[in-house]
């Protein structure tokens, strides 16, 4: 309670820091361009910011974009490259961090952020939390949000397939493809009921901790060598292989993401990889599924046999930017506001789609526990690292696309497909 006491105090000090700037800002017209991704609860609740702070700050328009999380990337480096950027931004990390290295977002303006310095704001936040955004002592970013992926597991599947809800729940890869057999359903080679399936699209995030379990990584801790760990690595590319259309026909890149089909319950999919988000949008897409005890969440599975310490999962951090191209009086105005929408984390939790913001006490706030299975998602958190992040990241991730497809779709070797992974990956490391 100490802790929950803490991070309203320290909402109430960002605000007041908010409102003295508001009464000392100048009167010189600004328009803010500010790009997101979409997302409907968050989307209302900072759109309510934005009214307040454009009300006490009558010379300020902010412009919010929504665009979906996997063309976010694209969409901003694109206007980067015709020098037409937003002035804030978020990403996940792994689409961030070139932007810091590259000089292309500004350090964080402390004091407009309502923060002494660094030290201070570092406190602000959970351990390591900013550690991805610092580079030579300067932050470049604040966090709106971390999630972690578990399992989202649909207990009227598992009934109809004739298992036991809760004995029968996976905690293995390896008990995932011995449950598929009794799940999986098909119409010739056409699968209308899967067991799991990934989210493709976005593969850093789930795929890194299944090869860092299997003993690879994507670079060396001298940071020289890419794509290390080669029996880890086609390890992994073996099992996705196998779990392919060419292999065990149990998943694939080109079928409808599983966490959109969780959702409705219509006996076709019978666990997901989501993070604590998904909670809501069950809510909105199905009540009477989402008031039932016909779900539940599991932790992210390991290998049986996973290195030892190897992470149970790994976690996405998003965080705001600033453009380094605005003028220093816009990049003031950015940091304030960015500033006033991050001092009510207890409200993004509960009503912005249960974003967690990282700050510190943040996870043993009472809105925190009574999340639905709050307790697996947190336990799964405590031992995992962040995602990949460095100036290679984006391509990294393309390439680990392209390896996945040529594995599971194109019938390209586990060997084949690391070795040509390796010698490109590694160029573009050594480019860096």
């Amino acid at each position: 309670m100490k802790k929950l006491i803490t991070i309203l105090l320290l909402a109430v000090l960002a605000f007041s820091v908010f409102a003295q700037a508001a009464t000392e800002a100048s009167n010189e017209p600004i328009t803010i361009e500010f790009w997101t991704h979409e997302d409907a609860n968050r989307q209302a609740l900072e759109e309510q910011y934005i009214a307040d702070f454009e009300a006490t700050h009558p010379n300020v328009k902010i412009n919010r974009s929504v665009y979906s999380s996997t063309k976010i990337p694209e969409i901003v480096m694109t206007a980067y490259a015709s020098g037409e950027g937003p002035d804030i931004f978020n990403l996940q990390i792994s689409h961030e961090y070139s932007y810091i290295i590259n000089g292309l977002v500004a350090p964080v303006d402390y004091a407009s952020a309502g923060f002494k310095d660094a030290k201070e704001m570092a406190e602000h936040y959970m351990p390591g939390i900013l550690d991805p955004v610092t580079v030579d002592g300067k932050i470049y970013g604040m966090p709106l949000e971390i999630t972690n992926w578990v399992i989202y597991v649909d207990k009227n599947v598992f009934v109809d397939a004739g298992l036991d809800p809760e004995k029968d729940l996976p905690k293995t890869w390896e008990d995932i493809l011995a449950l598929a057999p009794q799940i999986v359903k098909r119409d010739g080679d056409i699968l209308t009921r899967r067991v799991f399936d990934f989210n493709y699209d976005l593969p850093i995030p789930q795929f890194q901790p299944m090869i860092e379990q299997c003993g690879g990584a994507f670079v060396s801790e001298d940071g020289k060598e890419a794509i290390v760990g080669k029996e880890g690595w086609i390890k992994f590319l073996t099992f996705m292989q196998q779990w392919g259309p060419n292999g065990l026909n149990y998943g694939s890149p080109t079928l409808t993401i599983a966490r959109k089909l969780i959702n409705k319950d219509n006996n076709d999919m019978a666990m997901a990889m989501a993070g604590l988000y998904q909670e809501p949008r069950i809510q909105k897409d199905n009540p009477d599924y989402y008031n039932s005890d016909n779900w539940c969440l599991i932790p992210f599975p390991r290998f049986a046999d996973a290195v030892e310490g190897s992470p149970s999962a790994s976690f996405i951090a998003h965080y705001y930017m600033v453009n380094s191209e605005a003028s220093e009086a816009k990049q003031k105005v950015c940091w304030e506001f960015i500033s006033y929408m991050l001092s009510h984390p207890i409200d993004y939790l509960t009503k912005g789609g249960t974003i967690v913001q990282p700050v510190a006490g943040i996870l043993e706030t009472p809105e925190m526990q009574a999340l639905r299975d709050s307790d697996v998602v947190l336990a799964d958190l405590a031992n995992s690292d962040c995602i990949l992040y460095g100036d290679y990241s984006p391509e990294f991730e393309a390439l680990l696309k392209t390896a996945i497809t040529d594995v599971m779709i194109q019938g390209v070797s586990p060997e084949d497909a690391y070795n040509k992974l390796k010698k490109e990956a590694q160029a573009v490391l050594d480019e860096r």
